[in-house]
């Protein structure tokens, strides 16, 4: 009694961190596994795909005005410093350079459009795990090739941009591996909030891409593009051995472990080493609880089993029946013109902020960030209100609504100092990346998970690259479409993007009918009128 007594007085409390690690149960943890794992691979897409807008002031750079400054400064020929000084990267070094970067821009997005589509349905067929690390390993070849163009002196322009088409196509395994994921792993209760907050790492890659990049681009611009594609090859790698496509997929670890530890206790008792694994709860669980969770169990003899396959196993779903299910054409096209919005700020903010608010480059380009700032403040947002009202589409819409004269305020107090700029990217981030954030995520994983398709999860591939696919068209046309009108003004690039807005609104105007109709048609006050 005495010593029980003792070991009593000396047991520590168990710290706080550790009940706290101790409240979440196995599911839970599991959850937070696939949140976290599909957050860094995503991230490791945009990481590599950043360096390229970061080195081209290095692939071209300002010759007449180096040989000026120099001739100036040290009192010699400038057609001898024009010889020496560095003017680019031939074949970039020319007055054509503008439709040489652009032609690796529109190579890359072109050909992520075109592949999109048919990942989906590819990415459908096979493993997740292993279509995700193929992608990401080969994402980190074509990355480092593109680096490796400094290293071996390489100045062939096919040679770009044939590279930057290859990790085009290669790149869209990644978007509707990771949206599957997810989809799986998170119902549709809390999915708006969770997919506002893990769509953050677009933003999260476009900074690490840009520092890492950063670093090397003044010295070595070959590493500003080695060093990310051999991070992404190597969370491909992390893809590989921990990546769990489905809560199902669980099944035969804890039926296999459920079984040895039955066995272990039958063989103590008497010997026999065949058993199987009984619940004593006979409650009514759901699937994915019943494989995850713990629970008390018996351990019998083993009985003889035959396991059938199922014949009534949902089979892959076909391009034509993925655009019959309701909303995906809407959305689509909608996310078209949303995406077409937020890649021509991408692309031509910096430049826009630059010219409007006579700001040096550094410094547009540290402003240019808030716009992404906003977008991640707006994708949660839109989460959030779309859980709340349980209506995807009229939250879109009412984003779009609003987006449209904030751009045309933007455009017009430009000039107007940095305070006005700070507040209006903020907000304008917001309102343009919230719809393209939720129709990418939330909306992609509730209509891949469709009551129409009864219970067939490996629909929602095909659905999420219809939906980006389509909304990766738009991604290309904005940048080019800017190109050619901001040579009449500016103002002609808002007065498209304004439009795009609005047709993205016009666009999603049925399902929006349709939400409020069913909004309609159960008044929230029936059960308050039936008491009185």
């Amino acid at each position: 009694m005495c010593v029980s007594r003792a070991r009593r007085l000396h047991m520590a409390p168990v710290p706080p961190g550790i009940r706290l690690l101790a409240s979440f149960n196995r599911e839970q943890w599991y959850r937070a596994l696939t949140f976290i794992l599909t957050f860094l691979l995503y991230t490791s897409f945009h990481l590599s795909r950043k360096p390229i807008s970061i080195v081209k002031s290095e692939l071209h750079k300002n010759c007449s005005s180096l040989s000026e400054s120099s001739s100036v400064s040290s009192g010699l020929n400038p057609d001898v410093l024009k010889l020496r000084s560095d003017c680019g990267w031939k074949p970039f070094d020319k007055s054509n350079y503008k439709q040489l970067l652009g032609a690796m821009d529109y190579s890359f997005l072109c050909a992520y459009a075109v592949g999109m589509y048919l990942s989906g349905i590819i990415g459908e067929r096979l493993p997740i795990r292993l279509y995700l690390t193929a992608g990401m390993l080969s994402s980190g070849l074509f990355t480092c090739l593109f680096g490796l163009g400094y290293i071996y002196n390489i100045h062939s322009l096919s040679f770009y941009v044939l590279v930057q088409v290859a990790n085009g196509l290669v790149q869209t395994t990644g978007w509707p591996s990771v949206v599957t994921c997810i989809g799986n792993w998170f119902g549709k209760g809390r999915r708006g909030l969770i997919m506002g907050l893990w769509n953050s790492h677009t933003s999260v890659g476009n900074i690490l891409g840009s520092l890492i990049a950063g670093y090397y681009v003044s010295s070595n611009w070959g590493l500003s593009f080695i060093v990310p594609g051999l991070i992404i090859a190597a969370m491909g790698l992390v893809c590989y051995l921990f990546l769990i496509e489905h809560p199902s997929d669980l099944k035969s670890i804890y039926a296999e472990s459920a079984s040895q530890t039955c066995s272990k206790r039958q063989n103590g008792l008497n010997g026999n080493s065949e058993v199987y694994v009984q619940y004593k709860d006979s409650r009514k669980q759901s699937y994915d609880t019943e494989l995850l969770l713990p629970q008390d169990s018996v351990c019998l003899p083993l009985q003889p089993v035959v396991v059938v396959k199922s014949s009534a196993e949902p089979s892959a779903i076909s391009f034509m029946g993925a655009l019959r299910i309701p909303g995906v054409i809407e959305f689509s096209l909608c996310l078209l013109f949303a995406k077409l919005v937020s890649y021509t700020f991408l692309f031509w903010l910096p430049l826009y902020i630059t010219k409007a608010a006579n700001l040096d480059a550094k410094t547009a380009g540290d402003l240019s960030t808030l716009f992404d700032v906003g977008g991640i403040v707006g994708g949660v947002l839109a989460g959030v209100i779309s859980d709340k009202l349980g209506k995807r589409a009229s939250t879109c819409a009412v984003m779009l609504l609003l987006a449209a004269p904030t751009l045309y305020g933007f455009s017009m107090i430009s000039g107007l100092g940095l305070r006005p700029i700070v507040g209006m990217l903020l907000l304008c981030g917001a309102l343009v990346n919230g719809p393209y954030a939720l129709i990418t995520t939330a909306v992609a994983a509730d209509l891949g998970t469709h009551k129409s398709l009864k219970g067939n999860a490996r629909a929602l591939s095909t659905v999420t690259a219809i939906i980006d696919g389509t909304g990766s068209v738009g991604a290309a046309l904005g940048p080019l479409l800017a190109g050619l009108l901001s040579a009449g003004g500016w103002n002609q690039v808002f007065y498209m993007l304004m439009a795009s807005d609005f047709i993205a609104l016009l666009l999603l105007l049925r399902l929006v009918t349709k939400e409020l109709a069913s909004c309609k048609s159960h008044p929230i006050f029936t059960v308050e009128l039936k008491e009185h």
